[in-house]
């Protein structure tokens, strides 16, 4: 048996509930938090997430409100979105036991802070270890048992080791590093580029256009990533460009999906804002301070921002001086 016999998913969203349904298939004791009690109280008593409507959940998975319960787990995995890791975090913090893992499994940089997950985690829960989950996958796929591959990166080898064998089957296969900012980086960069290839596909710029965009994306990425500390072959695995090709080709991305909409001139689909509308403009001002060149991402920056037409930003874009690749 691991180390690790429980987990704690913190956010009862289809994310969370499909890392709950991952944990419990790997032989965990699984706790789902879901801050709404009414909402955590009908998932236990359903056992189905009505964000996640197909899947039933494994017995093995209690849900409660109580967090105080949820912190008592040898494992917690922070799912909420990016922008809301630090107030599930903080809440977590009074009760959580020194050296606890502490893995976020969003992707963003946090708006106003300029902060990391992993940053975030360390400020807001000191006695925590943290730690960070990304990679091409989606909640539907994940929690049905489909094939997924992800990255799990934490700051000790010995302890992202451990976490893969608590967390991975058969199905579900982690990989561990302990380049943390490059698997952040990825996540994050990654959210932004899919925006901008939205656009190309909304404007019926084509498949050449497309192909182009990711892979000048994917250098801007990975330009970004190198200037961060970064290593080369985090960036170019599951955590960097495994993600961006993922998320630049199908709809249930919902960061594509805002950019086809903003491409064709729509307004943007409803429900929760893409996580790469956030992330853009502290994106770009930490290449700014980096003196990284990030064309793509400044642009989509300039275009959720109303600074910048689509059409002009396309035009900016082709007519920028040739160059050597990088």
């Amino acid at each position: 048996m691991s180390a690790y016999p429980s987990v704690s998913v913190i956010g009862a969203g289809a994310w969370g509930t499909a890392l709950a349904c991952v944990a419990a298939r790997a032989g965990r004791s699984v706790t789902l938090y879901a801050r709404n009690p009414a909402h955590a109280a009908q998932i236990q008593a359903a056992r189905i997430n009505p964000r996640l409507a197909d899947i039933r959940l494994d017995s093995a998975i209690d849900v409660t409100s109580d967090i105080a319960a949820a912190a008592r787990a040898d494992i917690v995995l922070a799912a909420t979105p990016a922008q809301h890791v630090r107030a599930a975090v903080s809440h977590l913090a009074p009760h959580v036991r020194h050296g606890t893992p502490v893995i976020a499994c969003a992707k963003g940089i946090e708006h106003g802070t300029h902060r990391f997950m992993t940053e975030v985690i360390a400020e807001a829960a000191p006695r925590a270890t943290p730690a960070i989950l990304s990679g091409p996958s989606f909640a539907d796929d994940v929690a049905r048992g489909l094939p997924t591959a992800v990255t799990l990166a934490a700051g000790n080898e010995s302890l992202a080791a451990s976490l893969v064998q608590a967390l991975g089957s058969s199905t579900f296969r982690p990989y561990h590093t302990t380049d943390v900012r490059g698997v952040e980086i990825g996540g994050a960069a990654k959210n932004v580029l899919a925006i901008a290839a939205g656009i190309v596909v909304g404007r019926n710029l084509g498949a050449s256009a497309l192909a182009a965009l990711t892979t000048r994306g994917f250098s801007e990425l990975a330009r970004f990533g190198r200037a961060c500390g970064a290593r080369a072959e985090t960036l170019s695995g599951l955590s960097g460009l495994g993600d961006l090709l993922l998320s630049c080709s199908t709809a249930q991305s919902r960061n594509f999906a805002l950019g086809i909409a903003l491409g064709r001139g729509e307004a943007a689909p409803a429900g929760k804002l893409a996580e790469g509308a956030f992330t853009a403009p502290v994106l770009v001002e930490l290449a700014a301070s980096q003196k990284v060149d990030m064309p793509v991402s400044q642009a989509v920056a300039a275009i959720l921002g109303n600074r910048l037409t689509i059409d002009a930003a396309i035009e900016g874009l082709l007519t920028r001086p040739f160059k050597a690749e990088e």
